[in-house]
């Protein structure tokens, strides 16, 4: 268990952010008056989930393997976070549908049909908290494995 310490820390702190920023998005009103920007707005949570499988990396880097650390090393610790995050997407899509934006579904569903993109059945087949966290716990794993196989090539040290 200690030599996923580092790991189980970093996802724990992924999780928290990701938590944070779905709070952050509906103070600023992305979940209702401004759901017309969630859209663009929601892909900019990217950059402080790279940020932190990049320190993340560099912390196992550093503490557990002395200052070098190779490419499959990365690799294992960033999908080892991956997992861990997998793992827990239901809970925090849960707390994040239910305890955070609990008027999201119903918002967006009346967002897209007055739009005319769906009908109102379609929307509520679509949006729902079974389907997001299907699609969540579908997109971490995806989002999660890119993201360390990138970030490695750059933390790696020999």
């Amino acid at each position: 268990m200690n030599r996923l310490k580092i790991e189980l820390k970093w996802a724990f702190i992924f999780m928290a952010m990701m938590l944070v920023w779905m709070v952050l998005e509906r103070i600023t009103g992305l979940h209702d008056v401004h759901l017309d920007k969630h859209e663009i707005y929601t892909n900019f949570v990217a950059i402080p989930a790279i940020l932190i499988y990049v320190l993340a990396l560099r912390d196992k880097r550093e503490k557990f393997y002395g200052g070098t650390m190779s490419y499959g090393q990365g690799v294992i610790s960033g999908l080892i976070i991956t997992l861990v995050v997998t793992i827990f997407t239901p809970l925090t899509q849960y707390i994040t549908s239910t305890l955070i934006t609990p008027d999201y579904f119903n918002n967006v569903i009346k967002y897209a049909v007055g739009l005319g993109k769906m009908t109102q059945d379609e929307a509520e087949a679509y949006f729902n908290l079974k389907n997001y966290i299907l699609q969540s716990t579908m997109f971490a794993p995806i989002m999660g494995i890119v993201t360390t196989l990138i970030v490695a090539i750059f933390v790696k040290k020999k």
